[in-house]
């Protein structure tokens, strides 16, 4: 009988009970309420997004994040009860980067995941497309639900409610402890933003660190320039710690040199093409993709020679496993192809400019010899750089020979039924009245409409469901085949993809 008492926690108060069904967080004016579930779990973090307007007054008073909020989240690791020296037993990979920081530690994590003998590895990464087990995961699967309830509820119960962090700095705090509690023999952090501040840096003495491609974005925090964005992603260098970069722009190579110097890294080494992947499949087969996982080779490189005394990295190819871990690696997506009912989809989220310009050139690349019809569906809630992006977007376009679109279509990153929509989709970090106006995807086609002219046929749509029944529509009346480009945000893909295949994690 008493298990089913709601338990009431004010904004900055605990129970001195513990009862283990339900709770009732009061938050402001209203009333959260919530069991010990997944579900529950998910309604209770999503607690700790900031919303869209208290995000809008901190940047137009030009409040940025400093070293004080990860002061406070050293505090926070302290009372779950965690030491620097806990986290150094994690043997971190720590990559920070613009374009392919994901993707290079979801290959880190496949090429330590297939090593023989075999070895148990965390991955860190955000965001995520479905579930937000995703993010954290093991052996290269999202945490499973149970799993992450338990740990979920651990640290939410063992931190006061006002030292509780944000949304991701409290889930970098969840990994640690998943991570320390099932014993992994590695870790791949993925930096969130920037790296200097991020959530994720609080780690003194990780395994290695890395910086993928750097290019211009989330320049409110990071800076306009590509010299003040790679300060804050070379952030991560930590002193007697080896540091691996892929060649950079000359600006911004410079500022990570200095970085490496100041900080007293073990080592700094720009990686080319690593040649041990001259007969290896990389998907897609691009340089840019080759580069990313020379630069994961070289962190594994690093891992392995402390957790394999057997292991001497060769020089001119792979091991089996290691191929395999190329070879095999999952990042879903992210240049991702499938093909259903006639229609043939390709999925890739972009956010940067420089991100789009690769989206649009494997989409141009895969489809240049086809006569299908060609659809493109597209958001990016973001204001100004979500226009500036979908410039991006057409210019590059341009640049590949006969891809025009025949249909575009701009719709929020929603589904139909709010009401059977995933707690793991909500974003309040975003302008719900804009979204229910459709604000920002009427701009869009004013803007497609200045570019392109009266060709293609523009729709704004309500949400993914709406655009993909005007899909099959259009796939139902048409003779040849039809092609589906889905780029811009990737919670836009992750919807896409939950819609398409109405699974609940992946």
């Amino acid at each position: 009988m008493f298990s089913q008492l709601p338990v009431r926690i004010l904004r900055h108060e605990r129970p001195s009970w513990k009862i283990p069904v339900t709770f009732v967080l009061a938050k402001r004016w209203k009333s959260v309420i919530t069991t010990r579930t997944y579900d529950g779990a998910i309604t209770l973090l999503n607690t700790l997004q900031t919303p869209h307007s208290i995000l809008q007054a901190r940047r137009e008073a030009g409040i940025r994040i400093d070293s004080s909020d990860n002061d406070k989240l050293r505090v926070c690791l302290q009372k779950i009860g965690y030491t620097q020296s806990d986290l150094q037993k994690l043997n971190i990979i720590h990559i920070s980067g613009t374009k392919g920081k994901g993707t290079t530690s979801s290959y880190v994590s496949s090429l330590l995941t297939h090593h023989s003998p075999p070895l148990k590895i965390g991955l860190f990464t955000s965001p995520h497309l479905l579930s937000v087990r995703e993010r954290i995961r093991l052996n290269g699967l999202p945490l499973p639900a149970p799993l992450f309830t338990t740990y979920f509820f651990h640290i939410w119960d063992t931190l006061p409610s006002h030292l509780r962090p944000g949304y991701f700095r409290f889930l970098t705090l969840l990994s640690y402890h998943v991570f320390l509690s099932e014993n992994v023999d590695a870790a791949v952090y993925e930096v969130g933003m920037g790296g200097e501040y991020d959530g994720t840096n609080i780690v003194e003495r990780p395994a290695v660190s890395g910086v993928s491609s750097l290019g211009i974005d989330h320049v409110f925090t990071l800076g306009n320039t590509i010299e003040e964005i790679a300060w804050h992603k070379g952030g991560i260098f930590k002193a007697g710690v080896p540091a691996f970069s892929v060649p950079q722009p000359a600006g911004a190579m410079r500022v990570l040199e200095e970085r490496a110097a100041e900080r007293k890294v073990a080592s700094f080494e720009v990686v080319d093409v690593d040649r041990r992947l001259d007969s290896v499949k990389v998907t897609p087969d691009a340089p840019f993709q080759r580069q990313n996982a020379s630069l994961a080779l070289a962190l594994t490189d690093t891992v392995l020679l402390i957790l394999d005394p057997s292991y001497t990295p060769s020089k001119t190819m792979l091991t089996p496993s290691l191929r395999a871990g190329i070879e095999n690696m999952v990042f879903r997506g992210r240049f991702e192809r499938i093909e259903r009912a006639g229609v043939t989809w390709y999925l890739d989220g972009a956010h940067t400019k420089e991100s789009i310009c690769v989206a649009v050139g494997w989409f141009g690349g895969a489809v240049r010899n086809s006569k299908a019809t060609r659809i493109l569906v597209f958001n990016q809630q973001g204001d100004r750089e979500a226009v500036e992006l979908l410039e991006a977007l057409y210019t590059n376009t341009q640049n590949e020979r006969n891809l025009e679109f025949d249909h575009v279509i701009f719709c929020p990153t929603k589904t139909r039924s709010v009401q059977s929509a995933k707690k793991d989709f909500i974003n309040n970090a975003h302008d719900a009245t804009a979204i229910t106006a459709l604000t920002l995807q009427k701009q869009f086609v004013s803007k497609w409409r200045e570019m392109a002219g009266e060709k293609p046929v523009i729709k704004v749509l309500a949400n993914v469901d709406e655009a993909f029944e005007y899909i099959d529509t259009l796939a139902g009346t048409s003779e040849g085949e039809v092609q589906v480009f889905v780029t811009g945000s990737i919670h836009l893909v992750g919807t896409a993809l939950s819609v398409l295949e109405g699974v609940d994690a992946l």
